[in-house]
């Protein structure tokens, strides 16, 4: 039987997405980053034995996030050009010998498991082949200025997708020529192979395998995303921590000088603890205490954002989305309002959100109580959640 591995073309920059901060590859799309849908499609498809990511070097964290729990190979790192990133993710899959390999963009992160079958079946054909689909448009050439030069027969036209499939060593071996002849400007590995000489075959595209580049292709597809997750649950978390000694409290995420500090076994942030009580309850599954007991050293001092990194994976796990995270602060002091947009912006990072999704208030609980006195601080958190219905 053939051996096939997938290479998964994940190293781009993704400016064209409308966002600098993150490559548009692991941005979410319904609640899942699109390269951890591209990465499941093709884990959950049995035939497919090997799967090699390539990535840019500085996106390491964001792929150890968005490939955890998959049995795949370690990333390599992608070049300047997409040719240069499919060649390292070749010659990576080379000491394991494959006899068939899928290119696939981690831009198409919803490619179907009958997509990936049909290019695993039509590679037999040539030994090269790609996904099609007809073009139904009118299609016209332009002239330098722009005006219409003539109307194209659209009937001998095709969009091309991926996943593209081609028998493993020829394909790698067109990679070495092109790289050894200087030949760096082939928009895709069908336009190479056709260079090298391979006859490349074409097998039917789906239209739901779109290419997500612009901010409007974000828009369109999280709202079909959204649409499945039809199932809303909302949860609510409550914590509160005492004064102790100390010249700083972290809530938040955000460290704040201050002439006490918060007492509790980790770092006894209250904001992040509320809100990862907030997502657990949510998806009715236990509660941080339970998760990560105060009896349990490993959780002296410990990180808060751990915790609330813990519940977002969570609701990952489920197949579901965020849709909005509301955190209120009570106390005496110190004053919260000149670190609410910080805390946002952290909360933000560790749950993998826009930061127009996470709210941060602050009140005083008027003299009145433990707050009022100064004593300590307590907050109250509410997570928005969507799941898949059943």
């Amino acid at each position: 039987m053939a051996k096939i591995a997938a290479v998964i073309v994940a190293a781009g920059s993704g400016t064209r997405a409308g966002r600098a901060d993150v490559p548009k590859q692991f941005r979410p799309v319904g609640g899942e980053t699109m390269l951890r849908r591209t990465l499941a499609a093709f884990a959950d498809v049995n035939t497919v034995d090997i799967i090699q990511p390539v990535i840019r070097r500085e996106d390491g964290d964001l792929y150890r996030v968005a490939a955890a729990g998959f049995a795949i190979l370690p990333p390599v790192v992608g070049g300047t050009t997409r040719q240069d990133s499919v060649r390292a993710g070749l010659e990576a899959l080379a000491a394991h010998a494959p006899d068939i390999v899928l290119i696939h963009d981690a831009a198409r992160p919803f490619v179907s498991a009958a997509l990936i079958a049909r290019a695993i079946e039509s590679v037999a054909e040539t030994g090269a082949a790609i996904p099609a689909l007809t073009v139904t448009d009118t299609v016209k050439s332009v002239d330098a200025i722009g005006h219409v030069d003539k109307t194209l027969d659209r009937s001998a036209l095709r969009l091309i997708q991926t996943p593209q499939s081609f028998a493993f060593k020829p394909l790698l071996d067109a990679h070495r020529k092109a790289t050894m002849q200087g030949r760096a400007d082939f928009t895709d590995d069908a336009a190479l192979a056709e260079w090298a000489g391979m006859s490349v075959a074409m097998f039917e595209g789906e239209p739901a395998n779109i290419k997500i580049t612009h901010p409007e292709d974000f828009m369109r597809h999280e709202a079909q995303a959204v649409s499945q997750l039809n199932d809303v649950r909302i949860g609510n978390g409550i914590d509160v921590h005492a004064f102790g000694p100390g010249d700083h409290i972290i809530i938040g995420g955000i460290r704040i000088a201050h002439n006490q500090a918060l007492t509790g076994h980790s770092d006894a942030d209250v904001g992040l603890h509320a809100l990862t009580d907030a997502l657990l309850g949510a998806l009715a599954d236990g509660d941080i205490g339970s998760h990560f007991p105060p009896s349990d050293p490993q959780w002296r001092g410990a990180s808060s954002d751990r915790f609330l990194k813990f519940a977002v994976e969570r609701v990952t796990a489920r197949g579901g989305m965020i849709a909005h995270l509301d955190l209120t602060i009570v106390c005496e002091t110190p004053k919260i309002g000149p670190h609410r947009d910080a805390m946002r912006a952290a909360i933000a990072a560790i749950a993998g959100l826009d930061v127009g999704r996470v709210a941060v208030k602050a009140t005083t609980s008027e003299k009145l109580g433990f707050t009022g006195r100064g004593e300590g601080i307590a907050a109250y958190a509410t997570a928005t959640v969507r799941l898949p219905g059943s």
